[in-house]
Parts: structure tokens; C-alpha cells; sequence
């Protein structure tokens, strides 16, 4: 499946050069290994798309809604973070 999402020029540059592998989005939609994920530039100051686009296979979606690994307290105060690798 393709699913088609807005990203903001100052992440969608870094994927374009290849150093963000990563993307972190609100789990409001189904989105699992062997989709694509379209990626359009999107100007907030215009209101519109930039023209330019990315498409990345994605390989791995993790999700944290369920986690219990850590305390609420510290989620609360730490939040999380997102480390790209390969």
C-alpha cells in the first residue's frame, strides 16, 4: 500500500541527502513493512507543496502506544527518542 503524507522542508531535506532514515508519526493510520511511504515537501509559510516528492519503502514501523518498559513519570518528563540507524 502507498500512503501519501505532507513533511516539512526541514525534514524532508535531510531524508532527500540521506542522513534522516527515520520518520516519526502519529499512529492515526495503518502503516506496515512492504508499504511505501510518499513524502511531499510542504511550505508552511506558502500553505502548499513544494513539488518535490521522496518515496521510501518502509522496512520497519514500531509503535509505543502499548509500551510498558518505563514508568508513566518518566515518560512524562523525558518523552521519548527516535535513533536511525544502518
Amino acid at each position: 500500500m502507498r500512503h501519501e503524507k505532507k513533511i516539512l522542508p526541514v525534514y524532508f531535506q535531510p531524508i532527500l541527502d540521506g542522513r534522516k532514515t527515520y520518520e516519526v508519526r502519529l499512529a492515526d493510520w495503518e502503516c506496515k513493512p512492504g508499504d511505501v511511504l510518499v513524502l511531499r515537501e510542504w511550505d508552511p509559510a506558502k500553505m502548499t507543496y513544494t513539488g518535490r516528492t521522496v518515496e521510501k519503502d518502509v522496512l520497519y514501523v514500531g509503535k509505543t502506544k502499548e509500551s510498558t518498559h518505563w514508568p508513566q513519570e518518566d515518560i512524562d518528563r523525558y518523552g521519548f527518542q527516535i535513533i536511525g540507524f544502518h
